[in-house]
């Protein structure tokens, strides 16, 4: 008796949403194409994508900082 084949996982490209089979030796993957792929680097590039966080200090934040600290130390 033949063994059932199954079906190949099937994934949505993170860009366009195209369904694609999830094959490791793919150099796309997640994507479904290298077109894909580069329109969703760009959007990083462009940092039209980010990662949720607080967002960094820069140097006024840190003189800011550091001047209160200053003030707020006790004298001794």
């Amino acid at each position: 008796m033949p063994s059932p084949t199954k079906a190949p996982l099937e994934v949505a490209c993170p860009q366009c949403s195209k369904k694609v089979p999830w094959v490791p030796e793919s150099s796309f993957r997640p994507f479904c194409s290298k077109r894909c792929q580069l329109l969703d680097l760009g959007a990083w590039a462009e940092e039209s994508h980010r990662i949720a966080g607080e967002s960094a200090m820069d140097e006024a934040d840190l003189d800011r900082l550091l001047a209160n600290a200053d003030r707020d130390a006790p004298l001794s």
